[in-house]
């Protein structure tokens, strides 16, 4: 990850200084790096050693990092990871363009691998996001929204680029197609896992540790999991109050849907969810060559579920 994070100091020199100031800014807030971690993974576990997984795992990490930039704007999003969002503190316009630069900087790097199949991967996957964001801004204050259609969203908008990260990985290393899939399936799960376990934290997670503020997908009108779950599984009153707080996005009884999601069991079912995506994701990981960081894929699976930030 020191030699990734060497790839993207270098790659993020720019001769326009703003460039450089809102790239690192977001770049240096303390993300998680899952999606560069899930690519070395990969590598490892199958014997790929070659200088090429830095390059790619930094291209992963600027395409999710350009989706931040373009997703804060969208959202009106001031908290993120405990500090301003970038839109926040240098404005919209900086934060949209930043983000376009960063996804033109991914595609440049991506040449690098001089392998058409990695073009495709990183092609595919970044049209796939684009769609799930566009589903996501259609799903918007739509209260009647069903878990296949929100899963559908996650799919595309998040898991989409775990799982092109782990294609990546089985290209590299030479992989044929029955253990790329393999890989693909596991980055699919894990990112599936992460956004279910992501969305019940918006309800049941503590400001300081998430960085970010609580009820912040209602205010967005997003309808995640818990409130489908809570939909379904509480009184008539309680699903009112629900679908109104969606259709507005006002919070004002915030403090009341926390309580609904919480008492009806709806973050139990959200959290069996993630299980079961989970576990998708460690028997895929189970198909590699027994290793230790095959060991630590299944690791990183199972640990998805302790998340509190």
């Amino acid at each position: 990850m020191q030699a990734v994070d060497a790839v993207i100091a270098r790659r993020l020199d720019s001769g326009v200084p703003l460039v450089a100031e809102v790239s690192r800014y977001i770049i240096a807030s303390g993300g998680k790096r899952l999606r560069p971690a899930l690519l070395l993974l990969i590598c490892g576990a199958l014997g790929y050693r070659g200088e090429q997984r830095f390059n790619l795992a930094a291209v992963v990490e600027f395409i999710h990092t350009a989706t931040l930039l373009h997703d804060d704007v969208v959202d009106e999003s001031t908290l993120r990871r405990g500090r301003a969002t970038a839109n926040e503190r240098f404005g919209n316009p900086a934060s949209v363009l930043v983000g376009d630069f960063l996804y033109s900087r991914a595609f440049q790097m991506m040449l690098d691998a001089h392998d058409m199949r990695v073009m495709e991967i990183l092609a595919e996957a970044t049209n796939v996001i684009a769609e799930g964001e566009v589903m996501q801004l259609m799903n918007m204050h739509d209260p009647d929204l069903d878990e296949a259609g929100y899963l559908q969203v996650i799919r595309s908008k998040t898991a989409k680029l775990f799982e092109a990260s782990a294609r990546l990985g089985a290209v590299l290393a030479g992989a044929g197609p029955e253990v790329e899939r393999a890989c693909a399936v596991y980055g699919q799960a894990l990112g599936t896992a992460f956004q279910v376990i992501d969305d019940v934290l918006d309800y049941d997670g503590e400001v300081e540790a998430m960085g970010k503020n609580l009820g912040d997908d209602l205010r967005e009108g997003k309808v995640t999991l818990p409130l489908i779950a809570a939909m379904h599984r509480g009184t008539t009153d309680q699903r009112a109050l629900i679908r109104g707080a969606v259709e507005t996005g006002a919070l004002d009884a915030l403090d009341a849907i926390v309580a609904i999601v919480r008492d009806t069991g709806a973050l139990q079912v959200a959290h069996a969810a993630a299980a079961a995506e989970a576990q998708r994701a460690i028997d895929a990981a189970r198909s590699l060559p027994e290793n230790d960081h095959a060991g630590g894929l299944i690791q990183l699976a199972a640990s998805l579920l302790q998340r509190r930030h």
